[in-house]
């Protein structure tokens, strides 16, 4: 039996090139714990802070770092989790507070694992935990969206923008987006966006015209910096959630409650865990991406490409869903 496996091993914070392929030993099972053999895990801007160090205390280094991985469980003593299924795992201290998926085997909580019915691809499975946990939590828990409302989604060209308008879409919704590029409108309009805004840091008029009154919710991606404008493009009684950090900055300088959020516009915030997002979610939104009925983008790469995986994600250069394949693409 295997008793080595590859993972990459970050030592202390730094550029891409500290991300660094090594054989290390491989988990031993223990109980209550579930070790898993990953075939694909995303790439997160979660794995992006911690590499610049940005994660906290809780980081200890060495470190294998990702909040995410998909494959086939091969040990799950103490659990009702069944041997040679096949399942996904998320956060809950993956990466940071115990190595995580960026191996390939991983050895987390139970409570970390969802089992999933899939025949979509290892590259396309491996690049939904993560992203549709916190898409779904969004729309569901942090917005409240109902069916055929009005969504804007700030920071439309990461993949939780994407999933989220896939997800809203499907609920009947329309959609609207940002982008602070516009040759990445196509991108948009393939997931279903129906209204592509150029983002240049002050949008809410702009979607004021398209939605009068404002949307009924909206998915704050980008961080504190657009935060502000994003509430005014709430309508009353709408609702803002307070999701993503592409901008890198997280804290709100100077807050005063009742200047900064619009009269009657809620303020919410969203950031779950695996147990917020049923199986019967993943199994049907990769079944639809299976049969071709929504489109999702992934970019694709080995475990040599971590370094340059890293350095796109950080560069803003790839408008797609990142996933690394452990053993060839």
């Amino acid at each position: 039996m295997m008793t080595t496996m590859r993972a990459i091993v970050l030592d202390a914070p730094g550029p891409s090139t500290a991300l660094a392929i090594r054989d290390v030993p491989k988990p031993e099972p223990r109980h209550g714990w579930v070790l898993m053999r990953v075939e694909a895990f995303g790439i997160n801007r979660s794995e992006l802070h911690t590499r610049l160090g940005l994660a906290g205390p809780d980081v200890t280094f060495p470190r294998v770092l990702g909040i995410e991985a998909a494959g086939v469980i091969e040990a799950a003593p103490g659990t009702n989790l069944s041997v040679g299924s096949k399942a996904v795992a998320m956060v809950g201290g993956m990466g940071r507070e115990f190595d995580g998926g960026y191996a390939e085997y991983t050895l987390v909580p139970e409570r970390c694992v969802i089992p999933v019915q899939s025949e979509l691809d290892w590259a396309r499975l491996g690049s939904l935990p993560e992203v549709l946990q916190t898409a779904w939590g969004s729309l569901t828990v942090g917005v409240g969206l109902a069916r055929g409302g009005t969504l804007m989604i700030r920071g439309g060209t990461s993949s939780v923008g994407m999933m989220a308008a896939i997800l809203a879409k499907r609920m009947g919704a329309t959609v609207l987006a940002t982008t602070r590029r516009a040759d990445r409108a196509s991108e948009l309009r393939a997931v279903g966006v129906d209204h592509v805004v150029v983002d240049d840091g002050d949008i809410a008029d702009a979607v004021r015209r398209l939605v009068p009154g404002g949307v009924d919710g909206a998915i704050e991606l980008v961080g504190s910096p657009t935060l502000r404008d994003t509430l005014r493009a709430c309508r009353a009684g709408g609702t803002t959630c307070f999701t993503g950090m592409l901008s890198n900055q997280w804290i709100v300088e100077r807050f005063y409650p009742i200047e900064f959020i619009p009269t009657g516009v809620r303020l919410t915030a969203y950031g779950g865990s695996a147990g917020n997002l049923p199986g019967e979610v993943i199994s049907d939104v990769a079944t639809a991406i299976h049969r071709g009925e929504v489109h999702w983008p992934v970019q694709v790469y080995g475990m040599e490409d971590i370094a340059a995986a890293h350095d796109d994600m950080e560069h803003n250069r790839v408008a797609a869903k990142q996933v690394v394949v452990t053993r060839g693409r």
